[in-house]
Protein backbone atom coordinates (compact mmCIF):
# COMPACT_ATOMS: atom_id res chain seq x y z
CA UNK A 1 0.00 0.00 0.00
CA UNK A 2 1.25 3.47 -0.87
CA UNK A 3 1.39 5.64 2.21
CA UNK A 4 0.23 9.24 1.92
CA UNK A 5 0.89 11.73 4.66
CA UNK A 6 -2.09 13.80 5.83
CA UNK A 7 -0.72 17.15 6.90
CA UNK A 8 -3.07 19.21 9.05
CA UNK A 9 -1.10 21.81 10.99
CA UNK A 10 -4.28 23.12 12.61
CA UNK A 11 -4.49 19.96 14.70
CA UNK A 12 -1.03 20.73 16.06
CA UNK A 13 -2.23 24.22 16.95
CA UNK A 14 -5.27 22.72 18.66
CA UNK A 15 -3.04 20.45 20.72
CA UNK A 16 -0.82 23.40 21.67
CA UNK A 17 -3.89 25.34 22.82
CA UNK A 18 -5.02 22.53 25.10
CA UNK A 19 -1.51 21.96 26.43
CA UNK A 20 -1.36 25.65 27.34
CA UNK A 21 -4.12 25.14 29.93
CA UNK A 22 -3.73 21.46 30.86
CA UNK A 23 -0.09 20.98 31.80
CA UNK A 24 1.69 17.64 31.48
CA UNK A 25 -1.32 15.64 30.28
CA UNK A 26 -0.49 15.06 26.63
CA UNK A 27 -2.03 11.59 26.57
CA UNK A 28 -5.40 12.83 27.84
CA UNK A 29 -5.37 15.69 25.33
CA UNK A 30 -4.66 13.25 22.49
CA UNK A 31 -7.66 11.13 23.52
CA UNK A 32 -9.99 14.15 23.52
CA UNK A 33 -8.78 15.30 20.09
CA UNK A 34 -9.21 11.81 18.63
CA UNK A 35 -12.76 11.74 20.04
CA UNK A 36 -13.47 15.08 18.38
CA UNK A 37 -12.15 13.84 15.03
CA UNK A 38 -14.26 10.70 15.32
CA UNK A 39 -17.36 12.67 16.33
CA UNK A 40 -17.73 10.79 19.61
CA UNK A 41 -18.47 11.82 23.18
CA UNK A 42 -16.03 11.80 26.10
CA UNK A 43 -16.50 10.66 29.71
CA UNK A 44 -13.87 12.04 32.09
CA UNK A 45 -13.87 10.23 35.42
CA UNK A 46 -11.58 11.85 37.96
CA UNK A 47 -11.37 13.66 41.27
CA UNK A 48 -12.38 17.35 41.48
CA UNK A 49 -9.93 20.07 40.56
CA UNK A 50 -7.70 18.37 37.98
CA UNK A 51 -8.86 20.39 34.96
CA UNK A 52 -11.86 18.52 33.53
CA UNK A 53 -13.99 21.64 33.07
CA UNK A 54 -11.02 23.72 31.91
CA UNK A 55 -10.24 21.18 29.19
CA UNK A 56 -13.80 21.38 27.84
CA UNK A 57 -13.77 25.19 27.85
CA UNK A 58 -10.38 25.33 26.14
CA UNK A 59 -11.59 22.98 23.41
CA UNK A 60 -14.68 25.12 22.79
CA UNK A 61 -12.63 28.33 22.58
CA UNK A 62 -10.15 26.68 20.23
CA UNK A 63 -12.98 25.86 17.82
CA UNK A 64 -14.95 29.08 18.33
CA UNK A 65 -17.81 26.73 19.18
CA UNK A 66 -21.01 27.38 21.09
CA UNK A 67 -20.35 26.03 24.58
CA UNK A 68 -22.97 25.15 27.19
CA UNK A 69 -22.49 23.77 30.66
CA UNK A 70 -25.10 21.87 32.63
CA UNK A 71 -24.48 21.27 36.32
CA UNK A 72 -26.19 17.94 36.94
CA UNK A 73 -28.07 17.77 40.24
CA UNK A 74 -30.66 15.35 41.65
CA UNK A 75 -33.53 17.77 40.87
CA UNK A 76 -32.50 18.33 37.23
CA UNK A 77 -35.26 17.40 34.76
CA UNK A 78 -34.99 16.26 31.11
CA UNK A 79 -36.68 19.50 30.01
CA UNK A 80 -33.84 21.45 31.66
CA UNK A 81 -31.51 19.80 29.13
CA UNK A 82 -33.64 19.45 26.01
CA UNK A 83 -35.92 22.46 26.26
CA UNK A 84 -39.71 22.72 26.22
CA UNK A 85 -42.66 24.49 24.63
CA UNK A 86 -43.79 27.72 26.26
CA UNK A 87 -47.35 29.00 25.87
CA UNK A 88 -47.74 32.51 24.50
CA UNK A 89 -51.05 33.97 25.80
CA UNK A 90 -50.95 36.79 23.23
CA UNK A 91 -51.37 34.60 20.13
CA UNK A 92 -52.49 31.43 21.88
CA UNK A 93 -49.62 29.40 20.44
CA UNK A 94 -46.80 27.33 21.89
CA UNK A 95 -43.23 28.36 21.15
CA UNK A 96 -40.38 25.89 21.49
CA UNK A 97 -37.55 27.16 23.68
CA UNK A 98 -34.37 25.15 22.98
CA UNK A 99 -32.44 23.84 25.96
CA UNK A 100 -28.67 23.98 26.50
CA UNK A 101 -28.20 20.76 24.50
CA UNK A 102 -28.49 22.84 21.32
CA UNK A 103 -24.81 23.73 21.19
CA UNK A 104 -21.57 22.38 19.73
CA UNK A 105 -19.82 21.33 22.93
CA UNK A 106 -21.93 20.37 25.92
CA UNK A 107 -20.27 19.95 29.30
CA UNK A 108 -22.36 17.60 31.43
CA UNK A 109 -20.71 18.35 34.76
CA UNK A 110 -21.01 15.64 37.44
CA UNK A 111 -23.39 13.69 35.24
CA UNK A 112 -23.82 10.94 37.81
CA UNK A 113 -25.56 13.31 40.24
CA UNK A 114 -28.72 13.37 38.11
CA UNK A 115 -31.38 10.66 38.13
CA UNK A 116 -31.27 7.92 35.46
CA UNK A 117 -34.34 9.50 33.83
CA UNK A 118 -32.49 12.78 33.36
CA UNK A 119 -29.28 11.07 32.27
CA UNK A 120 -31.23 9.24 29.57
CA UNK A 121 -32.20 12.57 28.00
CA UNK A 122 -28.71 12.59 26.47
CA UNK A 123 -28.86 9.12 24.89
CA UNK A 124 -30.43 10.07 21.55
CA UNK A 125 -28.28 13.19 21.24
CA UNK A 126 -25.04 11.29 21.86
CA UNK A 127 -25.89 8.52 19.41
CA UNK A 128 -27.73 10.33 16.62
CA UNK A 129 -26.98 14.07 17.07
CA UNK A 130 -30.68 14.79 17.36
CA UNK A 131 -33.32 15.15 20.04
CA UNK A 132 -36.97 14.14 19.92
CA UNK A 133 -38.91 16.59 22.05
CA UNK A 134 -42.70 16.41 22.44
CA UNK A 135 -42.84 14.20 19.36
CA UNK A 136 -40.81 16.55 17.19
CA UNK A 137 -37.36 15.71 15.84
CA UNK A 138 -34.76 18.45 16.29
CA UNK A 139 -31.35 18.16 14.63
CA UNK A 140 -28.48 19.40 16.79
CA UNK A 141 -25.80 21.81 15.55
CA UNK A 142 -22.75 20.23 13.96
CA UNK A 143 -20.23 19.33 15.14
CA UNK A 144 -21.77 18.13 18.40
CA UNK A 145 -19.75 16.73 21.29
CA UNK A 146 -20.69 15.79 24.85
CA UNK A 147 -17.95 15.97 27.46
CA UNK A 148 -19.28 14.48 30.69
CA UNK A 149 -17.48 14.45 34.03
CA UNK A 150 -18.01 12.37 37.13
CA UNK A 151 -16.35 11.98 40.50
CA UNK A 152 -15.32 8.34 41.06
CA UNK A 153 -14.89 8.63 44.82
CA UNK A 154 -18.00 10.35 46.15
CA UNK A 155 -21.04 8.06 46.11
CA UNK A 156 -23.48 9.95 48.33
CA UNK A 157 -26.17 11.56 46.17
CA UNK A 158 -24.94 9.94 42.95
CA UNK A 159 -26.44 7.46 40.52
CA UNK A 160 -24.37 4.96 38.54
CA UNK A 161 -24.41 5.54 34.80
CA UNK A 162 -26.53 2.85 33.11
CA UNK A 163 -24.76 0.50 30.70
CA UNK A 164 -26.73 1.91 27.76
CA UNK A 165 -25.31 5.36 28.43
CA UNK A 166 -21.75 4.20 29.06
CA UNK A 167 -21.87 2.40 25.73
CA UNK A 168 -22.58 5.68 23.94
CA UNK A 169 -19.38 7.34 25.11
CA UNK A 170 -16.66 6.84 22.54
CA UNK A 171 -13.89 7.11 25.13
CA UNK A 172 -13.51 7.15 28.89
CA UNK A 173 -10.42 8.62 30.53
CA UNK A 174 -8.96 10.13 33.66
CA UNK A 175 -6.69 13.15 33.80
CA UNK A 176 -4.96 12.51 37.12
CA UNK A 177 -2.85 14.75 39.32
CA UNK A 178 0.08 16.59 37.72
CA UNK A 179 3.67 15.83 38.64
CA UNK A 180 5.28 18.07 41.30
CA UNK A 181 7.41 20.06 38.83
CA UNK A 182 4.43 20.51 36.52
CA UNK A 183 2.31 21.80 39.41
CA UNK A 184 4.97 24.42 40.13
CA UNK A 185 4.64 25.60 36.52
CA UNK A 186 0.86 25.75 36.96
CA UNK A 187 1.25 28.01 39.99
CA UNK A 188 3.58 30.33 38.07
CA UNK A 189 1.31 30.59 35.03
CA UNK A 190 -1.82 31.31 37.08
CA UNK A 191 -0.03 33.98 39.09
CA UNK A 192 0.26 36.15 35.98
CA UNK A 193 -3.09 35.48 34.28
CA UNK A 194 -5.62 32.79 33.51
CA UNK A 195 -4.19 30.76 30.59
CA UNK A 196 -7.72 30.01 29.40
CA UNK A 197 -8.29 33.70 28.64
CA UNK A 198 -5.43 33.68 26.10
CA UNK A 199 -6.85 30.81 24.04
CA UNK A 200 -7.69 31.80 20.48
CA UNK A 201 -9.63 29.91 17.83
CA UNK A 202 -7.47 27.72 15.57
CA UNK A 203 -10.24 25.78 13.78
CA UNK A 204 -13.66 26.77 12.50
CA UNK A 205 -16.69 24.55 12.94
CA UNK A 206 -16.81 24.06 9.17
CA UNK A 207 -13.21 22.83 9.20
CA UNK A 208 -13.99 20.38 12.00
CA UNK A 209 -16.92 18.96 10.02
CA UNK A 210 -14.68 18.66 6.96
CA UNK A 211 -12.02 16.82 8.98
CA UNK A 212 -14.65 14.44 10.36
CA UNK A 213 -15.70 13.62 6.80
CA UNK A 214 -12.06 12.99 5.85
CA UNK A 215 -11.67 10.71 8.88
CA UNK A 216 -14.65 8.66 7.73
CA UNK A 217 -12.82 8.10 4.45
CA UNK A 218 -9.65 6.69 6.02
CA UNK A 219 -8.97 3.22 4.59
CA UNK A 220 -9.28 0.19 6.88
CA UNK A 221 -8.05 -3.09 5.47
CA UNK A 222 -10.21 -6.20 5.95
CA UNK A 223 -7.48 -7.75 8.09
CA UNK A 224 -7.71 -4.81 10.51
CA UNK A 225 -11.50 -5.08 10.66
CA UNK A 226 -11.18 -8.81 11.38
CA UNK A 227 -8.63 -8.00 14.10
CA UNK A 228 -11.08 -5.61 15.79
CA UNK A 229 -13.92 -8.13 15.56
CA UNK A 230 -11.71 -10.90 16.98
CA UNK A 231 -10.88 -8.77 20.02
CA UNK A 232 -14.54 -7.92 20.55
CA UNK A 233 -15.73 -11.51 20.17
CA UNK A 234 -13.12 -12.70 22.66
CA UNK A 235 -14.70 -10.46 25.32
CA UNK A 236 -18.08 -12.06 24.69
CA UNK A 237 -16.72 -15.53 25.45
CA UNK A 238 -14.51 -14.68 28.44
CA UNK A 239 -15.84 -16.28 31.63
CA UNK A 240 -14.43 -13.36 33.65
CA UNK A 241 -16.99 -11.07 32.04
CA UNK A 242 -20.71 -10.89 32.62
CA UNK A 243 -21.12 -8.72 29.51
CA UNK A 244 -18.72 -8.30 26.59
CA UNK A 245 -18.39 -5.57 23.97
CA UNK A 246 -21.53 -4.65 22.01
CA UNK A 247 -21.75 -4.15 18.26
CA UNK A 248 -21.84 -0.42 18.95
CA UNK A 249 -18.48 -0.86 20.65
CA UNK A 250 -17.12 -2.54 17.51
CA UNK A 251 -18.26 0.41 15.41
CA UNK A 252 -16.78 2.86 17.92
CA UNK A 253 -13.43 1.06 17.73
CA UNK A 254 -13.41 1.38 13.95
CA UNK A 255 -14.24 5.11 14.14
CA UNK A 256 -11.62 5.76 16.79
CA UNK A 257 -8.93 3.82 14.87
CA UNK A 258 -9.65 5.87 11.75
CA UNK A 259 -9.46 9.10 13.76
CA UNK A 260 -6.15 8.09 15.36
CA UNK A 261 -4.67 7.21 11.97
CA UNK A 262 -5.70 10.63 10.65
CA UNK A 263 -4.30 12.32 13.75
CA UNK A 264 -1.00 10.53 13.15
CA UNK A 265 -0.97 11.74 9.54
CA UNK A 266 -1.76 8.45 7.78
CA UNK A 267 -4.39 7.68 5.15
CA UNK A 268 -4.96 4.13 6.41
CA UNK A 269 -5.30 2.29 9.72
CA UNK A 270 -2.54 0.06 11.09
CA UNK A 271 -2.66 -2.34 14.06
CA UNK A 272 -0.98 0.25 16.28
CA UNK A 273 -4.05 2.49 15.86
CA UNK A 274 -6.28 -0.31 17.13
CA UNK A 275 -4.00 -1.05 20.08
CA UNK A 276 -3.87 2.65 21.01
CA UNK A 277 -7.67 2.81 21.07
CA UNK A 278 -8.31 -0.36 23.10
CA UNK A 279 -7.72 1.03 26.65
CA UNK A 280 -9.76 4.16 25.93
CA UNK A 281 -12.67 2.76 23.91
CA UNK A 282 -13.38 -0.73 25.28
CA UNK A 283 -13.03 -1.11 29.11
CA UNK A 284 -16.11 0.92 30.07
CA UNK A 285 -18.29 -1.26 27.83
CA UNK A 286 -17.45 -4.44 29.75
CA UNK A 287 -19.16 -5.73 32.89
CA UNK A 288 -17.04 -7.98 35.08
CA UNK A 289 -18.46 -10.85 37.08
CA UNK A 290 -18.61 -10.36 40.85
CA UNK A 291 -15.87 -12.94 41.36
CA UNK A 292 -13.56 -11.17 38.92
CA UNK A 293 -14.27 -7.74 40.36
CA UNK A 294 -13.70 -8.77 43.97
CA UNK A 295 -10.58 -10.65 42.91
CA UNK A 296 -8.98 -7.36 41.90
CA UNK A 297 -8.81 -7.97 38.15
CA UNK A 298 -9.63 -4.94 35.98
CA UNK A 299 -11.18 -4.69 32.54
CA UNK A 300 -7.92 -3.34 31.13
CA UNK A 301 -6.02 -6.36 32.45
CA UNK A 302 -8.51 -8.69 30.79
CA UNK A 303 -8.11 -6.83 27.49
CA UNK A 304 -4.33 -7.09 27.79
CA UNK A 305 -4.69 -10.88 28.20
CA UNK A 306 -7.01 -11.10 25.21
CA UNK A 307 -4.78 -9.03 22.93
CA UNK A 308 -1.79 -11.14 23.90
CA UNK A 309 -3.57 -14.24 22.57
CA UNK A 310 -4.65 -12.76 19.23
CA UNK A 311 -2.33 -12.67 16.25
CA UNK A 312 -1.63 -9.12 15.09
CA UNK A 313 -2.27 -8.68 11.34
CA UNK A 314 0.65 -7.78 9.12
Amino acid sequence: MTTARIENPRLSLLKENLQAVIYGKTDSIDVVIVALLAGGSVLIEDVPGVGKTTLAKALAKSLDAKFCRIQFTPDLLPADILGSSIYNPVNGEFRFEPGPIFCNILLADEINRASPRTQSALLEAMNESQATIEGQRHVLPQPFLVIATENPLEFQGTYPLPEAQLDRFLVRLGIGYPAADVEVDILKSHARAQPLEKIESVLTLEQVCQIQQEVAGIHVDDSILEYIVEIVHATRHDNRLQLGISTRGTLMMSRAARAHAYYEGRDHVIPDDVLWCVPHVLPHRMILTSKTRYGGTTAKQILTDIIGRIKVPV
